[in-house]
């Protein structure tokens, strides 16, 4: 290992989640360890990522977090922990290709310069392993000893190389105990009605499935569950919920904001204002809505639509105990990991054989796999009729959602801080 010494930054980028603060603090915690307090002397944190780094919107994290004794101060980690979305800011800056726009990186790397910056460490999903996997493409080719490392999330658990992205877990037990009292609130009267639920998620339905999760566990869950890896049909949907009426006469459905038609338009695309963001996304909504008016056309019943949005990933209150530990465990391998050489990569979770329990250990993973690829729920994990998930889905699921944290409260609401 070459020893390298220097100041390191962090930011956060794309979708907040209710986990996203508590890596932040496992690389705050790891960079004022002892073990680290050589080779990192400063630690930076980017105000919306590297959009706000270039604009020179950067704060010294030590100067809150730091104690006397060069130490990170635990408990002003745990509010940061608790604390839903993203305490620096975020963005959705697309880089520029280094191979075709050398003076922007040249910029950026006067900026890292002007600070001495030697570590970069970047919070995010697919679209911010994008900016890890251009700007260490970028560090390769030129002589500035820098090594960048990306540090997993992502609500929708879309993310390649890793079994499971953090702040997925937290988002999967908000959808979950959301599910199953929304179902046992539409269960109360015997009129024929429909109640239709949509769940973020564009192109993975890991959210999704996640409704389901009170069936394995003798609690109230959705009648079907439609995921964007399977072609929506209307017909079939209306099939399934005809049939359904035969045994009972309230329904509740779970459904993704992404689901498609065999042609492959999005299922609420009329309901859509068509704006995409700078990486090419659609701005979803309205699936939901759609298949509302569709049902009532062609039923007749009671029907509503409820679009949990932005609540399934700032549910902080809510949180899995397992992802909290689990995303904090990930920003201190991250900043271990480029200590000892790590660059161009990725901290991935590794899922150990379960016939012992649930455990997982951090290993780094190649950038270049990861940035701008999706990892889908396999077929294996969808029922035939493709209007649901298999038990086999759920239990992989499960541990994720596991643990309850040990929340600050201040007369009744939990306490939250800002950077």
């Amino acid at each position: 290992m070459n020893k390298l010494i220097g100041a390191a930054v962090v930011g956060q980028s794309g979708g907040p989640t209710a986990a996203i603060n508590a890596t932040l603090a496992g690389v705050i915690r790891s960079a004022f360890s002892r073990e680290s307090g050589e080779c990192i002397t400063k630690l930076y944190g980017m105000r919306n990522g590297i959009e706000g780094f270039l604009d020179g919107r950067i704060v010294d994290l030590g100067e809150i977090f730091k104690n006397e004794d060069g130490t990170a101060n635990e408990e002003k980690l745990q509010i940061l922990s608790q604390t839903p979305a993203a305490a620096l800011g975020s963005c959705r800056k697309k880089l520029p290709d280094p191979a075709q726009d050398e003076a922007f990186f040249d910029r950026l790397i006067e900026k890292f310069r002007e600070h001495d910056v030697r570590y970069f460490f970047y919070i995010g999903g697919n679209d911010s392993m994008d900016t890890v996997e251009k700007l260490s493409r970028y560090i390769a080719a030129h002589d500035y000893p820098m090594r960048v490392v990306g540090l997993p999330k992502t609500i929708d658990n879309d993310l390649p190389g890793t079994d499971h992205a953090p702040g997925f877990g937290c988002a999967a037990k908000f959808i979950a105990s959301q599910m199953q009292e929304i179902v046992r609130d539409c269960a109360v009267y015997t009129v024929p009605a429909v109640t239709i639920v949509e769940i973020m998620g564009r192109d993975a339905g890991w959210l999704t499935a996640s409704a389901a999760l009170p069936r394995i566990l003798g609690g109230a869950a959705p009648d079907f569950v439609y995921l964007p890896e399977s072609v929506f049909s209307m017909q079939a949907f209306f099939n399934d919920i005809r049939a359904a009426f035969e045994k009972k006469p309230n329904l509740v459905i779970a459904v993704s904001e992404g689901i498609r038609f065999a042609n492959g338009t999005y299922v609420g695309e009329g309901d859509q204002s068509g704006v995409k963001d700078v990486f090419g996304h659609r701005y979803l909504a309205g699936t939901a809505k759609t298949l509302e008016d569709a049902v009532k056309r062609e039923f007749g019943c009671k029907v509503r639509s409820v679009e949990l949005s932005l609540t399934q990933r700032c549910a902080a209150h809510c949180a899995s105990l397992t992802d909290l530990a689990e995303s904090a465990a990930a920003g201190s391998a991250g900043v271990q990991a480029a200590i000892l050489g790590a660059t161009g990569c990725m901290i991935a979770i590794v899922r150990a054989d379960e016939a012992n329990g649930y455990s997982v250990s951090y290993e780094t993973s190649e950038i270049t796999h990861i940035a701008n690829k999706e990892r889908k729920v396999p077929d294996e994990f969808i029922t035939e009729r493709c209007n649901n998930v298999t038990d086999a889905c759920l239990e992989y699921l499960l541990p994720l959602i596991q643990g309850e944290p040990q929340i600050i409260y201040n007369q009744g609401l939990p306490v939250h801080m800002s950077i």
